[in-house]
């Protein structure tokens, strides 16, 4: 009873894919995946199936699905499972051929700029049938395993793994493959530093899009810690500081990506906001190295409401 397709092939049991949960489930959702699971293979449900399928159905319970629940709904299991997981992308980073890839599912993931809609959307269809026939169980594993191992790649900003086409003769193959590996290898620095910044700023932006500035500035700071000359990677950590009103960080890296390219345009609509803001309360802008306005005995005037309560936040009632 072997797998041996995506994180699988990699030496890593991947109890997420046998249980048809995300990689980022809690708990609560390991627990219900599991137990419907467990139900469908309990004897009970199998009462018109043939010997051969109970045993079948007790197999799968007894080395796969139990094993899998008993790491995830552990803490400090599952937290070491994840650093596996963190470790297995890194090495697809890495060697991105050692990932073919051969459903429809992982390519679209490999390829989209919003990889946690199509990685959500994929899984939601591939685990409605997982377990539906015990003939076809490991080939599902298999196939969630692949788009697993496609996320964590992803996650880590590698570009797309190639696509496991069959040429039409042996020949052809050995020559498709040249190619593929000449294009990989004629690929400049360059372009490699600006597919991984893209990929920092591309999830900061989708956790941005849910709300999640905090887990937006987390990326960005990983990407100016990667790359500190960069100045897109200052001028967006800037405007996601200011997103989440942490005024002073976000003129200090704003000024930091106007001082790389004064021309960048991100930076300086920061800024314009953050030096309207600042004269709205009457106080030097935050990049300013001159002390603040006071009030009576020199103690600091108190800001109006934060940076979208006051001048972008409208009048407060009288």
């Amino acid at each position: 009873m072997q797998v041996n397709r995506g994180l699988f092939k990699l030496d890593l049991v991947d109890h997420h894919a046998i249980l048809g949960v995300p990689l980022d489930a809690d708990a609560k959702q390991v627990r219900k995946r599991y137990l419907k699971i467990a139900r469908k293979l309990h004897p009970d449900s199998l009462r018109t199936a043939s010997d051969e399928q109970k045993q079948q159905a007790s197999e799968l319970l007894s080395k796969l699905v139990n094993p899998a629940y008993e790491v995830l709904s552990q803490e400090k299991a599952s937290v070491e499972h994840k650093v596996s997981l963190r470790l297995k992308g890194e090495q697809l980073q890495k060697q991105p051929a050692l990932l073919a890839l051969s459903t429809e599912q992982s390519k679209k993931v490999a390829n989209s700029n919003n990889i946690d809609y199509e990685y959500a959307n994929a899984l939601k269809q591939l685990i409605l049938e997982q377990y539906e026939s015990l003939d076809t169980v490991l080939e599902a594993i298999g196939e969630i395993s692949e788009l697993n191992a496609v996320y964590v790649m992803r996650q880590g900003g590698a570009p797309a793994p190639a696509e496991n086409k069959s040429a039409s003769t042996p020949a052809a193959q050995g020559t498709a493959a040249t190619a593929d590996n000449s294009t990989v290898r004629m690929k400049s620095a360059s372009e490699r530093r600006e597919e991984l910044i893209n990929s920092f700023i591309n999830r900061a932006k989708e956790f941005e899009y849910k709300g999640n500035f905090s887990r937006a500035i987390v990326e960005l700071r990983e990407a100016v810690k990667a790359h500190p000359q960069n100045p897109i990677c200052h001028a967006e950590l800037g405007r996601m500081y200011m997103r989440s009103n942490q005024l002073k960080m976000a003129g200090i890296h704003t000024k930091r990506a106007l001082e790389i390219d004064p021309k960048n345009q991100t930076a300086a609509d920061v800024k314009k906001k953050l030096d309207a803001h600042a004269k709205h309360l009457g106080k030097n802008p935050p990049d300013s190295n001159t002390p603040p306005a006071t009030g009576v005995r020199g103690v600091p005037k108190k800001p109006g409401g934060g940076l979208f309560g006051g001048l972008f936040g409208g009048k407060k009632g009288k």
